[in-house]
């Protein structure tokens, strides 16, 4: 048994009021999402690729085509 499902086995036996204490500790070290430098890239870029969006609207894919080419990709 790997220790996360070790873990995982021994958190579910905690009444609920511990399972969320321990939930929000380990939330908690998680840190903010902007604490580490490659965030803040994926933000830039998210921002940028958005910009490029409003600039390019033909670029843009619909959900409707997101979705028949996920599942396209999944039939390979």
């Amino acid at each position: 048994m790997s220790v996360i499902a070790e873990l995982e086995e021994k958190a579910m036996s905690l009444t609920k009021m511990e399972r969320g204490a321990l939930a929000s500790r380990l939330i908690a070290s998680l840190g903010t999402p902007f604490e580490d430098d490659d965030d803040e890239d994926e933000v830039e870029l998210a921002l940028r690729r958005s910009k490029e969006m409003d600039a390019n609207p033909d670029m843009v894919m619909s959900e409707e085509q997101f979705w028949a080419g996920l599942e396209e990709f999944r039939r390979r």
